[in-house]
């Protein structure tokens, strides 16, 4: 079932008058945590595409993200690759540290996808020699554009060394989540992430922050191509909890016998 667009404090409904927002983003809403250096992250049901200019309201797709992000999250903390994830809190929610974002999108690209095969004038699915780490500014307003490294370091966005463990982390993160997929029939094209910093006594680290999920990912079925993430809704191919929900599904994280009727999302102009 999909719904109009709700206006910020319609969408938060009680959560609003029980706990205080610190954050609202397109996906998702942080809320004071219930103990210092916490936060409640809360996924909406919200789609957008083409920086916010195409929206919807798609039932469901909160709670298949936060379950996703919850195993993705789960997966990488028990190889030893530190997140901000705590524990899920209920369907919709999940207890996260707090931290202090580094304000760049890290993609990770394995095939030529999106705006990488649009701006190279390569075939999508085209596989690249070795995995590629790109980086964007966090800016919705300038369309969160690409950046060199340079430009990250020299406007102190990070230092040297905090871009040699981001790239180290982003591979890291490539690896076990190309071969988690793989095993389930599924092609890891590309995804992105964000890094926080966290303090400790006098010193700082930084460890994966925000989600991964399909909204953050772009997911193929190895046998036929077919798209399972957030392609779906940019493209109109179809009914994009049915595609999360087969992602859920391969992996564990739903019954395999879960269905959804399909319905065709509302979009808001």
């Amino acid at each position: 079932m999909t719904r109009p667009m709700a206006g910020p404090a319609q969408s938060r409904g009680y959560h609003m008058a029980r706990r205080k927002l610190v954050y609202e983003g397109k996906a998702k809403i942080l809320y004071e945590g219930p103990e210092p250096g916490t936060l409640v992250q809360y996924f909406k049901d919200d789609a957008t595409a083409f920086n916010a200019e195409k929206k919807a309201v798609i039932d469901g797709k909160g709670v298949l993200n936060n379950r996703l992000s919850e195993f993705f999250m789960t997966g990488l903390a028990a190889i030893g690759i530190p997140t901000h994830f705590i524990r899920r809190l209920n369907m919709r929610e999940q207890l996260i540290r707090q931290v202090e974002i580094v304000p760049l999108e890290v993609i990770v690209r394995n095939f030529a996808a999106g705006s990488m095969a649009k701006r190279l004038g390569m075939e999508e699915g085209t596989a690249l020699p070795r995995p590629i780490v790109e980086f964007s500014y966090k800016d919705d307003a300038l369309g969160d554009p690409l950046v060199p490294e340079e430009y990250v370091i020299a406007f102190g966005w990070a230092s040297q060394q905090d871009m040699d463990d981001i790239v180290s982390l982003a591979l890291r993160v490539n690896d076990w989540m190309s071969g988690v997929m793989f095993g389930v029939g599924i092609k890891l094209v590309d995804f992105k992430i964000e890094v926080g910093r966290v303090y400790e006594n006098d010193f700082s680290r930084l460890i994966l922050a925000d989600e991964i999920s399909p909204d953050s990912c772009r997911l193929w079925d190895i046998e036929t191509g077919q798209k399972l993430d957030k392609d779906v809704f940019r493209r109109d191919l179809g009914n994009l909890t049915d595609a999360y929900t087969e992602v859920a599904k391969r992996l564990g994280v739903l019954p395999s016998n879960v269905t959804h009727t399909p319905t065709k999302p509302t979009l808001i102009n």
